[in-house]
């Protein structure tokens, strides 16, 4: 009993020395994006700001492709120590597990939560040529012109190419998915006449939304942009039933420890919650939606739910 009561005691002693030496040098913040894109220029800022409160750098790493499976793996292969955070999404830890043959990591248990950072104000969006203004025309043009749509995506099994296969089915049409490797590629792709519509994060569109080089049809968020305030929510224009959001995350890998945990999340909290960041978030197009661990880590295993109950609804395949 003794024995026991000391190694507790010793357990407890280092875990608050840890607690009040950590972070003791500088961290890493692996972002599973090419640079430029919105989530890392959001997340370099996030690093920016919360570096100071931390007392270290914060560097971050650009870890892009394979449908988010390169920056998950260098997550969940780093020292469990809780210095390397990790940006994670709805395709990486919801998505991802039902649509990906063999997938090297468990979502469920080789990661540890955060905190939930925020979800995306997506668009969907015409090329400039287009012949339609309305979401209502898009499907009665698809209609008219079988297999001849073309919709930007970021990879098979992709959010957004989820979101064509939903519209795929709920529309009895024929959309045919063009991938590419970030939403800057999309935007640009989309600019340049390659393909015809895409539904990305509205950060991506920030410079062209008044350069009449693109058109927007509607707005996925609970509620209209205060930047785009003409553009319908997917609600007002009959997508309603679409069930996702695209959301962005913050985890570390599976053993590091708590005190680490509960320290980030704290910092990030309080910082995600002040009115210049929130000022700040929203004109990059995204909502504020963090909260403690065990609430993130409980949302996580919703979203993982329903990501099965739509990729079998659909007919989602496998990759």
């Amino acid at each position: 009993m003794r024995a026991l009561i000391g190694l507790l005691l010793a357990l407890a002693t280092g875990a608050a020395a840890f607690a009040q030496s950590y972070p003791a040098r500088a961290l890493r913040m692996i972002v599973p994006l090419p640079p430029g894109a919105t989530t890392d220029i959001v997340m370099r800022a996030t690093a920016q700001e919360l570096s100071p409160r931390l007392g270290q750098p914060i560097v971050v790493e650009n870890r892009p492709g394979g449908n988010w499976v390169i920056g998950a793996e260098a997550c969940r292969t780093a020292a469990p120590d809780g210095y390397t955070l990790c940006v994670v999404n709805s395709d990486t830890m919801a998505f991802n597990p039902h649509l990906i043959t063999n997938l090297p990591y468990d979502p469920a248990k080789d990661f540890t939560a955060i905190s939930n950072l925020f979800f995306l104000f997506e668009g969907i969006l015409a090329k400039a040529a287009l012949p339609v203004n309305s979401i209502a025309e898009l499907k009665a043009y698809a209609m008219q012109n079988p297999g001849k749509v073309n919709f930007g995506t970021l990879g098979p099994g992709s959010s957004n190419d989820v979101f064509r296969q939903w519209l795929v089915n709920e529309w009895n049409v024929d959309v045919t998915g063009i991938p590419y490797k970030g939403g800057g590629n999309v935007v640009a792709a989309l600019l340049a006449g390659e393909i015809d519509v895409t539904k990305i994060g509205m950060g991506n569109v920030v410079g062209q939304l008044n350069s009449g080089r693109l058109k927007m049809l509607a707005i996925q968020g609970t509620k209209r942009s205060k930047i785009v305030p003409q553009v319908p929510t997917m609600q007002e224009v009959g997508l309603g039933k679409y069930p996702l959001r695209v959301w962005w995350g913050l985890v570390t890998n599976a053993a590091a420890p708590d005190a680490a945990v509960r320290r980030v999340n704290a910092e990030l909290v309080k910082l995600y919650r002040e009115p210049k960041m929130v000022e700040y978030l929203e004109g990059q197009f995204v909502e504020v939606a963090v909260g403690s661990p065990e609430e993130f880590n409980a949302f996580m295993k919703s979203e993982r739910d329903r990501a099965a109950e739509t990729v079998k609804a659909y007919r989602i395949p496998r990759q």
